[in-house]
């Protein structure tokens, strides 16, 4: 009976898609005794929210650089026969008026039925996928992720059984497309850096008064865990990486020392200097100076001297959710809206 209920596990197929401001990117993975095991897997930067800022809505250019992605996907998938599969866009696809006609044609184009999710539901979703590497020894967790068109700051104690129970989250529009379209030019002055740096921690000070997060950090009973490009990048420049590995950057600790050194290095850098890190080229060399000015006003402001560092999320979240593992909800948290 259980080598019958094995076999049976191990026929299913789940695929997570994450369509994010910035990045496409899926994971296929079969069942285990662990929760999930990864099989195959696709990453591509689409910039599907590029102008989305000013114009409001999705333009053509980005709509057929999506789809050409999600292509690929859908013939990965039918490929390896997925039986369960969730297919989610993020804050890119909830601020732009076409996102509907959008997702009319990638489901023409692709056979691909992608769903819109809330900010509540992204920040679920990216907690749960980030279990494994919370320390339960500790009363609170801070997890950010820092996105192309937002970053999702989710605040949680950790319960008893060692799950984290949220108690307020709250998305700002800091993403690392929305600040560099702001700023609308690839360099940035040491001033104009540093004003950067002081606008996103006075958007995240009333977060933190609320939860009196900068207290419980100074007294040594919370973590912080960052998710996202912007972490996972600076995780690699720091471990001069030839190339980005994630085996080795996904569960790594990452010195608020070291974010400033390389933050302003970077920062001072021209476009096609900060393009010949391998860990970041072309495709991020125009972000990753306001993902910077993101990370580094978190350092500021909660200054618990080291992070752990994610190379997972949203995607990670939804094939533990189909795995059967307990999911972070916001069910009783306070939903602290941006001024």
């Amino acid at each position: 009976m259980a080598d019958a209920r094995r076999a049976g596990r191990n026929k299913r197929v789940f695929a997570a898609l994450d369509l994010g401001t910035n990045n496409c990117r899926l994971l296929i993975a079969q069942p285990s005794s662990r929760g999930f095991k990864v099989i195959d897997g696709f990453s591509r930067i689409v910039r599907l929210g590029e102008g989305v800022t000013s114009a409001g809505t999705l333009s053509e250019e980005a709509i057929q650089r999506t789809i050409d992605a999600l292509k690929i996907c859908a013939t990965k998938m039918k490929r390896r026969r997925v039986s369960h599969a969730r297919c989610v866009a993020t804050e890119a696809a909830r601020s732009a008026y076409n996102s509907g006609e959008f997702l009319n044609r990638v489901r023409e184009g692709t056979g691909i039925h992608m769903e819109i999710i809330s900010s509540r539901e992204e920040a679920e979703l990216t907690l749960t996928g980030c279990f494994s590497l919370l320390d339960s020894s500790l009363d609170h967790t801070l997890m950010f992720d820092v996105g192309g068109g937002s970053a999702e700051f989710v605040w949680s104690r950790i319960g008893g059984a060692g799950q984290p129970e949220i108690e307020g989250w709250t998305s700002l529009p800091c993403g690392v497309v929305t600040l560099t379209e702001r700023h609308g030019q690839k360099e940035f002055t040491p001033d104009e850096y540093e004003f950067l740096v002081n606008e996103v921690m006075n958007m995240l000070r009333p977060f933190d008064a609320q939860f009196g997060i900068a207290s419980q950090i100074a007294l040594g009973r919370a973590q912080m865990v960052g998710t996202a490009g912007t972490v996972t990048t600076i995780a690699g420049v720091n471990m001069s990486l030839p190339r980005y590995n994630r085996s080795r950057v996904d569960g790594s600790w990452l010195g608020f020392k070291a974010v400033e050194r390389i933050s302003r290095d970077l920062a001072e850098k021209s476009y096609d200097e900060r393009a010949a890190y391998p860990c970041i080229g072309h495709n991020r060399a125009d972000l990753v100076v306001a993902g910077c000015a993101v990370l580094e006003a978190v350092c500021r402001l909660w200054p618990a001297g080291r992070l752990r560092v994610a190379d997972r999320g949203v995607r990670e979240g939804i094939l533990s959710v189909m795995a059967g593992q307990p999911r972070a909800t916001c069910d009783g948290a306070i939903a602290f809206a941006a001024e």
